[in-house]
């Protein structure tokens, strides 16, 4: 039989507000797990592993790969318990008031109080609908990029109009012959200044779509694209093709567990607490009036989360942990630190 190790914090997801959920809580000397579906940790950030991040507080520009590495660094600095490949199904309370969360492989994970910081759930890529499309995608026609180089001198042409398809028009140009962005409607949803130096530098076709696929054997040579407003057609001649059309998400069995949501997210409050006592929310999954969409955003939830979680648990406890520059937690590592 299963043993009943109990964990003061479960934390359902290994994205960035898991990750520094699952350090901030160490620093509140709790005993914590984390629970992620995948084989490691990350979440969703490993869909745009290539990109250079620029707004995380006081780290230079870096690759999300990098950030990535560095955040899992952190996160099992006081040595969380992690299980990987596990998505959590059932979440229920029992009379003692230990939550019991069952998983999709049948393991039990017995906790005090739990974290959801699931991110956009189970996403799916929203693949190009045209006839043959399958057939390209072993080849040059890509949903995600994973090394710019491959790119280096060829003609590109990118379908979407969010921040992924207008980030990666810009830094592909860099290594690009030609770069040509296509978009179904004239605005994009993306950093003003961003669109505005594509627009200016790149071949940018709004409002218009891909129509048609050309291709030899299993590889793209040319597209036909459709101008939406006039009915016109060209024929644009490639060699590699990326589809950024976002991503249909699921959050599972999250809206079975009688929380409240809000336009299929999870409504907290102001201190990251669910419907349910003990439950907490954090990063993209949750909603509340004040919440900012950024990995900062993220961190600023786990914490919030995290120390409301402690002090369910512990009522006298202080309302937030001591900041690492004086935390005694931290001594004897800063004195290694140090003498490097």
């Amino acid at each position: 039989m299963q043993p009943e190790e109990l964990y003061d914090l479960t934390i359902i997801g290994g994205g960035p507000a898991g990750m520094y959920a699952a350090f901030y809580a160490g620093m509140r000397e709790m005993r914590v797990k984390i629970i992620e579906g995948r084989e490691e940790l990350g979440g969703f950030l490993h869909t745009y592993a290539e990109k250079m991040i620029w707004d995380v507080g006081g780290i230079p520009p870096i690759r999300c790969a990098r950030l990535i590495e560095q955040l899992a660094e952190q996160a099992v600095t006081f040595m969380p318990s992690l299980v990987f490949g596990q998505r959590v199904e059932t979440m229920e309370r029992r009379a003692d008031g230990v939550i019991v969360l069952g998983a999709d492989t049948g393991a039990l994970h017995y906790t005090r109080t739990v974290l959801i910081a699931v991110g956009r759930g189970v996403a799916e890529l929203q693949k190009l609908e045209l006839e043959g499309a399958e057939r390209y995608e072993l080849t040059n026609l890509h949903y995600t990029v994973s090394r710019v180089e491959r790119f280096r001198d060829k003609r590109v042409l990118i379908s979407g109009g969010g921040n992924s398809a207008v980030d990666w028009a810009l830094e592909l140009a860099e290594v690009a012959a030609h770069v040509t962005v296509v978009h179904r409607k004239d605005e994009f949803r993306a950093m003003e200044r961003n669109v505005t130096i594509m627009r200016e530098t790149l071949d940018v076709r709004t409002p218009s779509r891909i129509e048609r696929l050309h291709g030899q054997g299993d590889r793209l040579y040319a597209v036909t694209l459709t101008d939406l407003a006039s009915g016109a057609e060209a024929l644009v001649e490639v060699d590699e093709v990326i589809v950024n059309h976002g991503y249909n998400s699921s959050f599972g069995a999250l809206s079975a567990w009688g929380l409240e949501l809000e336009d299929g997210l999870l409504r907290v409050d102001a201190d990251a607490a669910a419907s349910m006592p003990g439950v907490y929310g954090a990063g993209d999954c949750v909603v509340h009036p004040g919440k900012v969409r950024l990995i900062a955003g993220a961190f600023t939830d786990a914490a919030l989360a995290v120390n409301s979680a402690k002090q369910y648990l512990e009522p006298d406890a202080h309302a937030m942990a001591y900041v690492s520059s004086h935390n005694e937690l931290f001594r004897e590592r800063n004195k290694a630190l140090t003498k490097r």
